[in-house]
């Protein structure tokens, strides 16, 4: 199973990221936990200064923009 952790405040660009998750999971046909990371401390402690971000399996795949489905359904396939 992955791990996939969405980091931000919760704001709708997060909340984007987090449905993109969920898709892309759906799409590769990867079984997934998704975390949503809200504590700003937390957030800066992954090394993430711009919003959202997205870890998998504790590797940064992006962060200050939202990725396409595919490109996570990439990443989630590697």
């Amino acid at each position: 199973m992955k791990k996939i952790e969405v980091l931000g405040p919760g704001c709708p660009n997060c909340q984007r990221l987090e449905a993109v998750a969920r898709e892309a999971a759906r799409t590769a046909g990867v079984e997934a936990e998704i975390v949503h990371v809200t504590d700003p401390r937390e957030i800066v402690a992954h090394g993430i200064l711009s919003t959202p971000g997205l870890i998998i399996d504790g590797q940064i795949r992006s962060y200050g923009r939202i990725p396409s489905v595919g490109d996570v359904a990439s990443w989630l396939a590697e």
